[in-house]
């Protein structure tokens, strides 16, 4: 949903739960809030990628739980479904893509590429889910299938690689 003259002003500094929703600020951006999330989702990726693999598959499973009711609720706070500010789901969606894939600098820059690429395309189902799908799971599920289309295509250039 695109803002428009008439969408709340976020004020995600003074609640906890919009300045998570709203990627620490990131989602504050008033060009392309979605790639600057999923920028600022890279930092914290740096400090989680090298765990093995369970405990990096654990840090995703919470942090998705977490995302659905933190987007449910500032959705709530902020009366707007989906606010473009709202980018916790780009956060999970890139560690999604980057899920048992080899720590690299071109396979950060690869899983970003191509999981902004999904996400703004929004192939099927992408789109389908982002349509028909709401709440907080439904500002979360387009990402997260977004995320794992983006996980496939990267498994499948390190094989063809190796």
């Amino acid at each position: 949903m695109a803002m428009t003259a008439h969408s709340p002003r976020p004020r995600p500094f003074r609640s906890p739960i919009q300045f998570l929703a709203f990627g620490f600020g990131s989602g504050l951006s008033p060009k392309a809030p979605g790639t600057m999330g999923t920028l600022a989702a890279v930092p914290v990726y740096l400090l989680v990628a090298e765990l093995p693999l369970l405990y990096y598959t654990l840090f995703i499973l919470l942090a998705g739980a977490l995302g659905v009711w933190l987007c449910e609720r500032a959705s709530q706070q902020l009366g707007v479904h989906d606010h473009p500010g709202i980018v916790w789901d780009e956060f999970v969606g890139y560690w999604i893509t980057l899920w048992a894939v080899p720590f690299g600098w071109q396979w950060l820059v690869l899983g970003f590429v191509v999981f902004r690429v999904l996400d703004i395309v929004k192939p099927w189902p992408i789109g389908l889910l982002d349509e028909k799908v709401h709440g907080g799971l439904g500002i979360m599920l387009d990402d997260v299938v977004a995320g794992l289309m983006a996980c496939v295509v990267l498994h499948l250039a390190l094989w063809l690689v190796a």
